[in-house]
């Protein structure tokens, strides 16, 4: 057992997680396109990625996007890593656990727009583009959510440490302690 811990993720940042995954598990699985219940959870979802975004510039250093911003030097060494069965140790977002989270947040904000014209603005009513948008990124967000859910499991396995618990309990073992 590692008695030594370290407060990595704040309640805002675990809060945004679980209720951005509880927003897709029900609008995804349990409700139906135009309903109110799938709208104003999508309204929600994107309600907190508007306090997310804002949270990156004002939060704590590892919610900060210049904290784990997926850069070009970033992502070569996570991969480089990867590819050589190195360990990529760091707190907080690894590059490419970076990337999805980006591309996830993306998928949000444009099932957030397209849902907002398909049920507010009159001139696309009967319109198809914006349906067709909808699940598209409906499906890609369902993608990235697999692979974003499988990542974790297998670095977990790869780095000897929970890595859902930590965003669960916001805590992680300081580098000194990774095996």
């Amino acid at each position: 057992m590692h008695a030594a811990t370290i407060r990595l993720w704040d309640p805002l940042i675990r809060l945004f997680h679980l209720s951005v995954a509880a927003v897709f598990v029900a609008n995804y699985f349990f409700t139906e396109e135009g309903d109110d219940w799938h709208t104003w959870l999508g309204y929600y979802a994107c309600a907190w990625l508007a306090v997310r975004l804002v949270w990156g510039f004002v939060g704590p250093r590892s919610a900060r996007w210049t904290d784990f911003w997926p850069t070009r030097s970033r992502l070569a060494d996570h991969l480089g890593r990867l590819l050589k069965g190195e360990p990529h140790r760091r707190l907080g977002h690894s590059p490419i656990g970076a990337l999805v989270m980006l591309l996830m947040m993306t998928a949000i904000a444009t099932l957030g727009i397209s849902g907002f014209l398909m049920q507010e603005v009159d001139a696309l009513w009967g319109a198809d583009w914006p349906l067709t948008l909808h699940a598209w990124a409906a499906n890609g967000l369902a993608t990235l959510v697999a692979i974003h859910m499988a990542a974790a499991v297998i670095e977990s396995l790869h780095l000897g440490e929970n890595l859902p618990l930590s965003m669960i309990t916001g805590k992680r073992r300081p580098p000194s302690e990774h095996r």
